[in-house]
């Protein structure tokens, strides 16, 4: 029986993404936890979040969870969403504060320049709604997704890593941004899987069964 944990450092209402792993995880241990502990045992690990950059790196020194988040992208299967992945990388924009430093790269804010569809017509910051997700390449994660999938969205900021290998899906708003980062053991989404019907609760039920 597999035992996943959901940190939870008291940024948004959890309760979607618990509930849409509890469907693709039967009989599986699911804790939305804040105790560093629980992180440090459980089998994999899910790290979501929503919010203000600064707010939730504050928030997640306070509840003493960095070193059992960095030391579960070290060495488990682990799931980053919306801020969770954006968190992973070293820097953003967003407060300009630093991250964790687990992917090299910046958080960096839609420029008002690329807000432009492909009519001509200004596109709205935040990003908010289904998007086109565009794969990177083969991974377990997308084992029955079809490539261009649609996936739902809500940010104003998006991860640019220094390493484009790591890209794993892009998506096209205004420009094409890195929406997905994957290496060994780590798989982060800036979209939404619980949000995202069929296609989002394939991709939780790839992550429980995925062996890296």
């Amino acid at each position: 029986m597999t035992t996943v944990a959901i940190i939870d450092y008291g940024m948004g209402n959890l309760r979607s993404v618990a509930k849409a792993v509890e469907h693709v995880a039967p009989g599986h241990r699911i804790h939305v936890t804040c105790d560093p502990a629980v992180v440090a045992a459980a089998d994999r690990v899910v790290f979501p979040g929503q919010g203000a950059m600064p707010d939730c790196m504050r928030e997640l020194d306070l509840r003493g969870l960095r070193p059992a988040v960095l030391a579960a992208a070290a060495t488990k299967p682990f799931l980053g969403i919306c801020i969770g992945q954006q968190m992973l990388f070293e820097h953003s924009e967003e407060g300009d504060v630093p991250g964790l430093g687990v992917f090299e790269g910046e958080v960096v804010r839609f420029r008002d320049a690329d807000m432009l569809g492909a009519d001509g017509a200004r596109l709205k910051v935040p990003h908010m709604g289904w998007n086109e997700v565009w794969q990177g390449g083969e991974h377990a994660l997308w084992e029955g997704i079809p490539d261009g999938e649609r996936f739902y969205f809500v940010h104003s900021y998006y991860v640019s890593p220094s390493d484009p290998a790591v890209s794993a899906a892009e998506t096209l708003y205004g420009r094409r941004f890195t929406s997905a980062v994957a290496r060994a053991n780590i798989f982060a989404v800036q979209f939404h899987p619980e949000k995202s019907a069929q296609a989002g609760l394939r991709l939780l039920s790839n992550f429980i069964r995925w062996a890296p």
